[in-house]
């Protein structure tokens, strides 16, 4: 009775939180998707349904298109600058330098914070007006130019740079543990043999971190597609909408513009990316565990 006992209390103080998370969630992507082929504008109207028609108007907005360019844009530079520096932060750490706790601190510092908080900081430092631009001409260079941010063909590069001073420290932290679970002896094998450091860390360390790589590449890319927050503070979508991307997109048509159905269509298409990425995944992962065993 006791091991019965046991074995249900878990579950049953479990239960209800897996049950509204499981409505919140999976519910309100329900409900979400059949907002997408109703005609809902201001409010959602459940008695017009016209089917994919708001998908076709989305995928004829020359806005929509903007938004998925900026979107390509970003990840890539997003999700490669972060693994670049981040890596190369891990194999600086790696050597064993001194006040490595220090600067690991200050590495993963910026992680830390909100991308309302970073967007808002470099938004400040990119200002013609107040930030970089200002202080290198008052230091004596007054034909310096860096108005990046108030020019539509380069706005979206500055929520690059910012995207990736945030999250350089995540993708070394995951890259420190991988190269820290390395077993010496191959490197010092490599060594006897001649081999170069670069080489070594190109040749044997970097196929090993291999699954690390795949693992942050997939979680960097989940946080530059729901990228938001960070375009908000930083450039509002603008100037005008052209570091727009889907979120923003979404968040303008649903509770700017009054086309809540449109902003739902957009919406699920962001879902329907996400799931293509982590879905692979979870399969693969799920697939290996017994192999493992």
């Amino acid at each position: 009775m006791r091991s019965s006992f046991e074995t249900t209390l878990p579950k049953l103080v479990v239960a209800p939180a897996f049950v509204l998370g499981f409505a919140f969630i999976y519910g309100l992507m329900i409900w979400n998707g059949v907002l997408s082929v109703t005609a809902s504008r201001m409010l959602p109207n459940y008695e017009e349904f016209v089917g994919l028609e708001q998908y076709a108007r989305l995928w004829e907005m020359d806005r929509w298109w903007l938004a998925l360019k900026n979107l390509g844009v970003f990840s890539t530079l997003y999700v490669g600058g972060s693994m670049v520096l981040g890596l190369a932060l891990a194999i600086l750490l790696d050597q064993k330098v001194r006040a490595e706790g220090v600067l690991r601190t200050i590495y993963l510092y910026p992680m830390a914070l909100s991308f309302i908080v970073t967007g808002t900081a470099w938004k400040w430092m990119l200002n013609p007006s107040l930030g970089l631009e200002k202080l290198v001409q008052d230091m004596g260079f007054p034909d310096f130019t860096f108005d990046w941010l108030v020019q539509g063909d380069t706005a979206i590069y500055c929520v690059v740079m910012a995207g990736i001073w945030q999250s350089a420290g995540f993708a070394m932290a995951l890259f420190l543990a991988g190269l820290r679970g390395i077993d010496d002896s191959l490197i010092k094998a490599a060594q006897i043999d001649g081999a170069s450091l670069p080489r070594i860390y190109w040749r044997v360390i970097l196929p090993i971190l291999r699954p690390v790589v795949f693992s942050t590449v997939m979680v960097l890319s989940h946080l530059s597609i729901k990228s938001f927050d960070l375009v908000m503070a930083l450039t509002g979508g603008g100037p005008g909408f052209s570091s727009d991307v889907p979120a923003t997109f979404m968040y303008v048509m649903s509770f700017t513009r009054g086309q809540i159905g449109l902003g739902a269509a957009s919406a699920t298409m962001m879902l329907a990316t996400v799931a293509a990425l982590v879905v692979p995944y979870l399969y693969s992962e799920l697939r290996s565990k017994p192999h493992d065993r």
